[in-house]
């Protein structure tokens, strides 16, 4: 009898889990094809993301789109995949984008193509892998932040009659988290992010563009946002330009400066240590729970 009602425990598991169609565990491409403008065939010229999911019991069905920084050089592991395991502990699902980078000769708009297929790429698959397409956020650290503050300010409703699905899909994030994040191409920007987003002599139009706190409209999404008073690399002004133009636009936001915080710290330091998170974290919790996408959970 007992092997009996295992058994049709076991066949009942199976057919649950049929019914939700569940994304690849593993790192995926964007395209089926190459991407646009791709520079080869290699690993570095496909842009990919990484699920993590929410476990089942704690899941909401919210998600977001991860962009690690490095300074659009490299991308930063812990300012991906530990933020996308901190997202899980609320109930929320993470995906880890690999986005193409001016170290490997990219430039914009590639970064941009990237972020933006990554987020239409989440909603066009949302229902069957059970996630709620008006809950895709996107978040980012550093040069990353700006990649995600590209897209919260540079985004589309799709394209209904595009061949590909995909394409029909809207670009637009419902929600951001900017991390010590580079916004403006202006005066107090990241040199480095720059010059690789953009190139050594970029057209004064290409950086009025990518100064995103001059491209906020009253449909950007609400945004949390934090910096550091000592953070020596990316300088505070970057979240206090782009928090007083939400503000202009009657957009919701959250700002947080901390005294204390180096540049690049991610969720508290680059090794994974729940014990030793910035109060950052803590803050973004509750954030997230009051826009109804977390649990509130700060750790397992």
């Amino acid at each position: 009898m007992r092997r009996y009602f295992f058994l049709i425990a076991f066949l009942f598991a199976i057919s649950a889990a049929s019914q939700t169609q569940q994304p690849p565990r593993l790192e995926f491409p964007l395209w089926t094809g190459d991407a646009p403008g791709a520079l080869g065939k290699d690993a570095k010229d496909i842009p990919t993301l990484t699920p993590y999911f929410a476990p089942p019991g704690k899941a909401t069905g919210a998600s977001f789109i991860i962009c690690p920084g490095g300074g659009y050089a490299a991308l930063a592991p812990h300012e991906g995949f530990q933020y996308a395991i901190w997202l899980n502990e609320q109930g929320i699902t993470g995906f880890v984008l690999k986005y193409r980078l001016g170290s490997n000769a990219y430039r914009h708009p590639a970064m941009m193509q990237d972020v933006q297929r990554a987020i239409r790429y989440v909603r066009a698959n949302a229902e069957k892998w059970n996630l709620d397409p008006n809950r895709i956020g996107v978040m980012g650290s550093s040069a990353g932040g700006h990649l995600a503050s590209t897209a919260l300010t540079h985004f589309d409703a799709g394209n209904p009659a595009a061949a590909d699905p995909i394409n029909r899909a809207s670009s637009r994030p419902s929600l951001g988290i900017l991390c010590y994040a580079v916004i403006t191409m202006g005066p107090d920007t990241h040199a480095g992010s720059k010059r690789y987003l953009l190139g050594d002599n970029p057209d004064p139009a290409l950086v009025e563009l990518l100064s995103n706190e001059k491209q906020v409209t009253a449909n950007t999404p609400p945004v949390f946002i934090f910096h550091t008073y000592e953070d020596s690399t990316v300088k505070v002004e970057n979240a206090l330009e782009f928090a007083s133009s939400l503000r202009r636009h009657g957009v919701p936001f959250a700002l947080h400066i901390y005294p204390k915080g180096a540049h690049g710290m991610g969720l508290g330091g680059s090794q994974w240590d729940p014990g030793n998170r910035h109060p950052w974290t803590y803050d973004c919790v509750l954030w997230l729970k009051e826009q109804g996408y977390g649990n509130g959970a700060s750790r397992n």
